[in-house]
């Protein structure tokens, strides 16, 4: 049985301390716990730049530590990614490639300079071919992308195998959905009791808090899983390595939440960018107008304020939790009020930051959309709620 494990480490940078904390003490020490335990392991990781960034600032210097061990033993592969988790299909081209050059730095800043990143973690897994063509230009080599990007249909990708993509170039492998949208290691340990691991390759990728924080699995199954005898494991690099023959492929727009609604609906991202959802789209006029605003003053004595706080606004979250979307058991409803005022938060205040007269115009028009979101964000809310 080969086990090919993906896992995406993130916290939005904007985030409290306390929900950091909380992730890293029920998930990401404990994966990182695991692996020691079980050197004969690997796994594929993203670990997001602002995440090391966070851990650096909590005083988390020992963790750091030693998943640069792990690194160094090959028991953790790193992919590249954005250093803030913005959805890269919705932001600009340049800011696709300045995200991915920070992420690059953080992570050759805390973990190793020698670091070789392979593989690429779109966030969200939002593959657009204008996103995938600026990737493999910046060196990287492959992606892992949902099973929908495929043809659109779930169980038509052959999962064992190595794709090419046609708009890119980039190598391409499957996840499987049905196996990651659940905790892994409870369906995996299924399949093996019923005898159907023989020979096996099983390709899986969720967020790291799965482990622990979103499922508390008081009877360790994923460290009995790790332990069985007959488990190999191997890295998304090593397993690509060895494959000689690729089909060329031409992938969808999609993400790893895209059902085939969505995809009729020419929504490949509707979770972030539904033409449906007004305040989504009252958040996007705010991030474009920021973005706009800020990069016309590069010279601006504020100018890296006005950056820390639109890298912060430009966050998948500030639009994930204004869906208001029920993804399934191990994701909470997709709505929240406070997370997406803290993403318009720092959207208008890299637009007040600024201190060019000449910014005026766009204060004022950006406090008029903000307060219009503010607005939008509780009525919804309470509307919502009493219909509860």
């Amino acid at each position: 049985m080969l086990w090919i494990n993906f896992l995406h480490l993130y916290q939005p940078a904007n985030a409290s301390a306390h929900t950091i904390k909380e992730a890293t003490k029920l998930s990401y020490w404990r994966l990182v716990r695991a692996l020691e335990e079980n050197p004969k392991i690997k796994f594929t990781l993203n670990i997001t730049g602002c995440l090391l960034l966070r851990w650096d600032e909590l005083g988390f210097s020992d963790l750091i530590k030693r998943i640069n061990n792990l690194i160094k033993k090959g028991q953790i592969e790193l992919t590249g990614s954005a250093a803030y988790h913005p959805i890269l299909p919705l932001i600009p081209s340049e800011e696709i490639k300045r995200q991915i050059e920070e992420n690059e730095f953080i992570l050759k800043r805390y973990l190793s300079k020698e670091i070789k990143l392979r593989g690429f973690f779109l966030p969200e897994m939002a593959y657009s071919k204008q996103a995938a063509k600026i990737i493999k230009k910046m060196g990287y080599e492959w992606l892992i992308l949902d099973e929908m990007a495929y043809s659109g249909k779930l169980n038509q990708a052959d999962l064992n195998k190595v794709y090419l993509d046609y708009a890119s170039g980039l190598k391409i492998i499957f996840r499987c959905r049905a196996l990651s949208k659940n905790y892994v290691p409870d369906k995996l340990s299924r399949i093996i009791k019923d005898g159907g691991d023989n020979g096996k390759i099983f390709i899986t990728a969720t967020d790291g808090e799965l482990y622990g924080l979103r499922h508390k699995d008081p009877t360790g199954e994923f460290e009995e899983l790790l332990k069985y005898k007959n488990l190999t494991t191997a890295t998304i690099s090593e397993f690509i390595s060895k494959s000689k023959k690729l089909e060329k492929i031409k992938l969808l727009a999609s993400n790893w939440e895209t059902t085939a609604d969505d995809l009729n609906k020419k929504l490949p991202y509707a979770l972030w960018f539904d033409k449906r959802n007004y305040l989504q789209l009252k958040l996007w006029e705010l991030a474009n107008l920021a973005y706009k605003t800020v990069v016309k003053n590069k010279k601006d004595k504020n100018y890296y304020w006005a950056c820390w706080h639109l890298v912060r606004g430009l966050s998948s979250c500030t639009f994930w939790w204004a869906s208001g979307k029920d993804l399934g058991p191990f994701s909470p409803i997709s709505w929240g009020p406070d997370e997406v005022i803290r993403g318009a938060d720092d959207l208008i205040r890299s637009i007040r930051t600024l201190a060019n007269i000449k910014t005026l115009k766009n204060k004022i028009k950006g406090e008029k959309i903000y307060l219009r979101i503010y607005q939008m964000i509780w009525q919804k809310h309470w509307i919502y709620y009493w219909k509860k």
